[in-house]
C-alpha cells in the first residue's frame, strides 16, 4: 500500500469529523436533566468532536506516530477555515439565528485552531509512549489528556478575558452566572460550556474505546512506527 492509499483514509475520516463538529457547534442540546437545562452547557459538537482523537489514535496504531502527526496538520487547517467560514454559511440560510463579527471569528480561529493542534499532537505523543502497554492505556489516556488540554485552550482563548487582545469578547459569555445554570456558585458563562464539554470528550473517551478495539484487533500487527 504507497503512502496516498495509507493516508487518504484518514484524512478523510478526520475531515468529515471536524466538519460535522464545526456545523453542530452552533446548535445548543435541547432538553433538560432535573433543573439543568442542557442548552445552557452543551451543543451537539460536543459529542461528534472526541472522535477526532479516535481517528488519530487509530493512525497513531496502525502506522505510528509520523503519519498520525500528518492528519493532525490536515485537521488543524480544517478546522481553521471550518471555524472562519461554517458560521457565516449557516447564518445566510437561515441555520442559526446569529452573525457573528469577522473580528470575533478569527478570535474563535485562533482558539480552535490552537487547541486542536496542541491537544491532538500530545494525544500522539501519549499514545507512543503507551502503545507497548495494555491495548486500552494509549488511547484512553492520550485522548483524557488531549480532551483537557483541549477544552482549556479553547474555552480560555475563545471566551476569557486574558485574551481579549486576539479580539472582542463576547458579553454573553463573560457574564457571571450559577455554575451549570443551576448551582450556588457563580462563574463566567462559558466555564460552564467548557466543563459540560469537558464531560462529554470523557465519557465519548471510554465509549471510543469500542471501535477502537474492533478495529484495532483486526490488525494483528501494526504496521512498522515511522518516527
Amino acid at each position: 500500500m504507497n503512502s496516498g492509499s495509507k493516508y487518504l483514509p484518514f484524512v478523510a475520516a478526520m475531515a468529515l469529523v471536524v466538519v460535522a463538529s464545526n456545523i453542530l457547534v452552533q446548535f445548543p442540546m435541547q432538553g433538560q436533566v432535573g433543573s439543568l437545562a442542557l442548552a445552557d452547557i452543551l451543543t451537539w459538537g460536543a459529542f461528534t468532536y472526541p472522535f477526532s482523537f479516535l481517528v488519530t489514535d487509530l493512525a497513531n496504531r496502525r502506522y505510528g506516530p509520523k503519519l498520525a502527526r500528518r492528519i493532525v496538520f490536515v485537521g488543524f487547517m480544517i478546522a481553521v477555515i471550518c471555524s472562519i467560514v461554517i458560521p457565516p454559511v449557516l447564518f445566510r440560510y437561515g441555520l442559526i439565528p446569529f452573525d457573528t463579527a469577522a473580528d470575533r471569528l478569527a478570535r474563535i480561529a485562533v482558539a480552535s485552531g490552537t487547541a486542536f493542534l496542541t491537544a491532538q499532537l500530545l494525544d500522539v505523543t501519549v499514545f507512543n509512549w503507551l502503545r507497548r502497554q495494555s491495548w486500552w492505556r494509549a488511547p484512553i489516556f492520550g485522548t483524557l489528556v488531549g480532551s483537557v488540554f483541549d477544552t482549556a485552550i479553547f474555552f480560555g482563548v475563545a471566551f476569557a478575558a486574558a485574551f481579549a487582545f486576539l479580539g472582542p469578547e463576547d458579553a454573553f459569555a463573560i457574564e457571571p452566572a450559577p455554575l451549570f445554570g443551576i448551582m450556588a456558585t457563580e462563574a463566567p458563562r462559558w466555564v460552564s460550556w467548557a466543563l459540560g464539554d469537558l464531560i462529554v470528550k470523557l465519557l465519548i473517551a471510554v465509549f471510543a474505546l469500542i471501535p477502537y478495539r474492533l478495529i484495532a484487533t483486526r490488525w494483528s500487527q501494526p504496521a512498522l512506527a515511522a518516527h
